[in-house]
Formats: structure tokens, C-alpha cells, sequence
């Protein structure tokens, strides 16, 4: 099946710093965590609505209004946890409320979830050195 969207979840405090440029260059680039996906899937993010991660259902809702309309089903959207979210990095540690998020994600019917975004060759030499922690 191909996937039609992709919606990167990016931390809320993170996003007060970063622009999310490097993970929309990245999936449009197809490099990385995005590079099996077809040309044309498209791709949306937004924040997860702040800690603890509560107001990204409301987000979703909407989200799925918007797909039913275009006859695009839950099936057919990949979530990403942007990397700010999951891992270890310049922003922060890992989010304490990932696994919550996740599942509200789930409760909110999408299976495809996947953990990453962008990863910086610098901050992944910093997890190899050990600077960094890997999840």
C-alpha cells in the first residue's frame, strides 16, 4: 500500500527554537527515514500541543476530518515522532511523554507509527561516543 501522508509530530518546545526545517528538507529529499517513500506522499507536521502531549488528539481529530473528506483513511498515514521527540539530542533528552503520546496516537486509530525523524550526523557521532544516550 502506498502511503498518502506523512505527519511528523515535532516537540512543542523544541519547535520554539527549531524551524523543523532539516526533517521537511529531509522527507522531501527522500533521504533517511523517508527514503521509501513515493514521490508523491505528502507530508504535514505539527507540534504535539505541549507537555504532556494531551493536545495532540485534538490535532488528530481534525487531521482525520480533513483526510475523510479526500477519502484518505488512517491506514494510509504514516505518524513520525519527530527525532526531537525520541531521542537524546541538543534540544533535550528524550520526551517523557512519548509513550503517551503514542498511545493516544494509537487510540486515535493510526498503527503506523515510526520513532525518528532527521538525525544530525553530529549528534549521531555524539551517541556513538556515548555523549548522547541511545533509546
Amino acid at each position: 500500500m502506498d502511503e498518502k501522508y506523512v505527519v511528523i509530530i515535532q516537540c512543542d518546545i523544541a519547535h520554539r527554537r527549531c524551524s523543523g526545517f532539516a526533517c521537511t528538507d529531509t522527507f522531501y529529499n527522500k533521504e533517511g527515514m523517508f527514503e521509501n517513500y513515493e514521490e508523491n506522499t505528502k507530508y504535514i507536521s505539527f507540534t504535539c500541543g505541549g507537555c504532556c502531549g494531551k493536545g495532540i488528539a485534538a490535532k488528530l481529530e481534525h487531521f482525520a476530518r480533513r483526510c475523510r473528506k479526500v477519502n484518505i483513511n488512517k491506514d494510509e498515514v504514516v505518524i513520525h515522532l519527530s527525532s526531537c521527540m525520541v531521542t537524546d539530542n541538543h534540544h533535550y533528552d528524550r520526551c517523557p511523554h512519548v509513550e503517551y503520546i503514542k498511545s493516544i496516537v494509537l487510540k486515535k486509530g493510526y498503527k503506523n507509527i515510526i520513532e525518528g525523524s532527521y538525525l544530525s550526523k553530529n549528534a549521531t557521532k555524539k551517541r556513538e561516543k556515548g555523549i548522547y544516550t541511545s533509546y
